[in-house]
């Protein structure tokens, strides 16, 4: 087998994932959307806003990072893997 700088790439196969909110998180989600929409000047549903709050929750929570990093089992991930697998569309 040739020794290949670039190693096996991840598992990039999307998940979909379907969850249930209370009315006044879709509300909110809704309200975010139109804000983005005026800020940007782009609409984008919540559904495709939603995979990218999520990363930046997950990377802006260091107690998550840190025990992530220490213990769970995807902590052989890189950043920037995770980042690219996680921005997808679900």
């Amino acid at each position: 087998m040739a020794n290949l700088k670039l190693g096996k790439l991840p598992d990039r196969t999307p998940s979909k994932i379907t969850i249930t909110v209370s009315a006044g998180l879709s509300q909110a989600l809704k309200d975010y959307a139109a804000l983005y929409r005026q800020t940007y000047n782009e609409s984008e549903t919540v559904a495709d806003l939603i995979p990218f709050m999520l990363v930046g929750f997950l990377e802006g929570d260091r107690a998550f990072a840190k025990a992530r990093k220490e213990s769970l089992p995807a902590a052989g991930m890189s950043e920037k893997s995770r980042r690219v697998s996680g921005s997808g569309s679900e």
